[in-house]
């Protein structure tokens, strides 16, 4: 307990998070478990499962929990560093090795080609589906994202077709395998983003740029073309709640509830039950969001909806319940806050994985001092020098 401090309190950690798991997915309308989809994990993906789980957690960050958590954990392991015994150049490497792991860390969050979870669904009927994706063609989207590399990212996370809508353009390239993408575009009007679902066509966005009224006649306009128009998170919520109404007098067919990005991250719970009060009664499509723009490697919601259905029971928001908690969470304990609740949703399987690697890793560092060893190479590569004539018994 004195010599392996660290494997002593993940193990605890391991065995407390159990007694109180978190579903792998959680319906964002019901907050239940969905009964007829779950996520499957591939093999490389609980083999490193400390790895792929502290990538996912830190995917699933709301902006201001993300800054507050680098920033907590940067200066826990700089003080670390600096405090612990040895000379200043010593601890002064120590305290740039843990700065270094945060930064590292996040950019393999951000880029790091890694394995991810895929939904599964034992509807044969449904389609799973994304309605806001971006490629390289978004002012904000990743250098050369391409739509095929959209198209792959998908796939590999379960998705059978995904809309392609990137700002203020137009998405008109064909792309069949391995998913369809779809057609449509997310119009920057006055302090909205508007998700316009095939078919599009071009519009003038200043006409709807000038204020409230003029953004809400854009519904119109895309009915009159034949789309679908969505209310993005998070601008809806943070620039027009009290003109939700007027939205739907204007012809909103849906609101995003469920959002990936970080800034949509921040939607709280009770503001998503506020949109469900309206969207139910008005029979408006409700949606999730990966929102990608060709940074990070996981999505946290997923939509398993019915071709040729329309409205509130059109589509089910699957969504990671990590990511369902970020709204409700203050930014301040997210460095404590959400490991813990990395560790609940751990999985039997991720479990195992977490246990077995504290397991070798312990003996890796242990087995050197059983021996009287210095620290090396340990049980991987034993100390074969021979020993001194003056050490061999006697007769």
């Amino acid at each position: 307990m004195r010599r392996h401090p660290i494997a002593l309190a993940l193990t605890t950690l391991l065995v407390l998070s159990a007694l109180w798991p978190l579903p792998s997915l959680l319906d964002a309308v019901t907050g239940a478990p969905p009964g007829d989809a779950d996520l499957t994990r591939p093999f490389l993906y609980l083999l490193m499962a400390p790895l792929t789980n502290l990538l996912d957690a830190l995917t699933f960050l709301s902006l201001a929990r993300a800054q507050a958590l680098v920033a907590t954990w940067m200066v826990a392991l700089a003080l670390w560093g600096l405090l612990r015994p040895g000379s200043w150049r010593l601890r002064m490497g120590r305290a740039a090795l843990g700065i270094g792991t945060m930064l590292f860390l996040v950019g393999a969050t951000l880029a790091l080609p890694r394995p991810v979870p895929r939904l599964v669904t034992a509807d044969s009927s449904a389609v799973v589906l994304d309605y806001h994706a971006h490629t390289a063609a978004s002012h904000d989207g990743r250098k050369r994202w391409t739509a095929a590399d959209l198209a792959d990212w998908h796939a590999a996370q379960g998705f059978q077709a995904s809309y392609v809508t990137d700002h203020n353009l137009l998405f008109t390239q064909r792309v069949e395998q391995p998913i369809r993408l779809l057609p449509g575009v997310e119009w920057s009007v006055y302090r909205q983003h508007v998700v316009a679902l095939s078919p599009a066509t071009a519009i003038d966005r200043d006409s709807f740029s000038r204020d409230t009224p003029a953004m809400l006649r854009l519904f119109a306009e895309l009915h009159r073309q034949g789309s679908l128009g969505i209310a993005s998170l998070p601008e809806y919520w943070d620039h027009h709640r009290e003109d939700l109404d007027a939205f739907v007098a204007a012809g909103v067919d849906g609101f995003e509830i469920v959002n990936c990005a970080p800034k949509g991250l921040a939607f709280p719970s009770q503001a998503r039950r506020d949109i469900l009060d309206l969207a139910g009664p008005n029979d408006l499509l409700v949606t999730g969001a990966s929102d990608n723009h060709g940074w990070g490697k996981v999505t946290c919601v997923w939509n398993v909806t019915h071709p040729g259905e329309q409205g509130f029971k059109a589509n089910h928001v699957f969504a990671r319940p990590l990511a369902l908690a970020q709204g409700d969470l203050p930014a301040w304990n997210a460095a404590v806050t959400q490991p813990w609740l990395m560790l609940r949703g751990l999985s039997g399987s991720e479990r195992v994985s977490w246990l077995t690697w504290i397991a070798v890793v312990t003996l890796y560092l242990a087995q050197p001092r059983r021996q009287g060893q210095p620290a090396g190479l340990g049980i991987l590569a034993r100390s074969v020098s021979a020993r001194r004539p003056e050490d061999a018994p006697e007769g």
